[in-house]
């Protein structure tokens, strides 16, 4: 990796982190928040249930945020991690805060610090853990388990 950690140290910070965002995302009243389609289907093919609701569907932000404050009683923000993605978060938390709506960017933070500027977009999401699982050996469906199961890895 460029900042000098290894393929199967980032690959397991990913795991854990994934893993709390699935479980949190399981939550009753969890709603999910990414740009478009792509994104959706790369979580769903990552094991992420729940509700996940697209910015980008032909509707205004503001229209977007009303169906959030009635879907949900907590928004996880997955916008991309480039401009865009982060003027989008910025004006998702501007509109919620003001709805009084939890909202949560922890893990749009945190997946940017494990992902290390290596990707862009959360629409390749699954190719780029796929790909960092095949380095190691194995397949990323096989660690990533079962929802809420515990990941088969043994240590060494």
């Amino acid at each position: 990796m460029r900042d000098g950690r290894d393929s199967e140290e980032v690959l397991e910070e990913f795991l854990d982190l994934w893993e709390k965002l699935r479980a949190d995302a399981e939550q009753a009243g969890a709603v999910v928040v990414v740009e478009g389609e792509r994104d959706r289907r790369s979580l769903r093919r990552l094991g992420l249930e729940g509700t996940i609701v697209l910015v980008h569907r032909g509707e205004t932000l503001s229209a977007t945020v009303h169906r959030l404050v009635g879907l949900g009683r907590r928004v996880i923000v997955l916008t991309d991690w480039d401009n865009e993605g982060g003027q989008l978060a910025r004006r998702l938390r501007e509109f919620l805060e003001a709805e009084a709506m939890p909202l949560d960017l922890d893990y749009r933070r945190r997946l940017a610090r494990v992902l290390r500027g290596e990707l862009a977009h959360v629409e390749g999401l699954h190719g780029w853990a796929r790909r960092l699982a095949e380095r190691q050996g194995g397949s990323l469906e096989q660690l990533l388990g079962a929802p809420g199961s515990e990941r088969g890895r043994t240590t060494g």
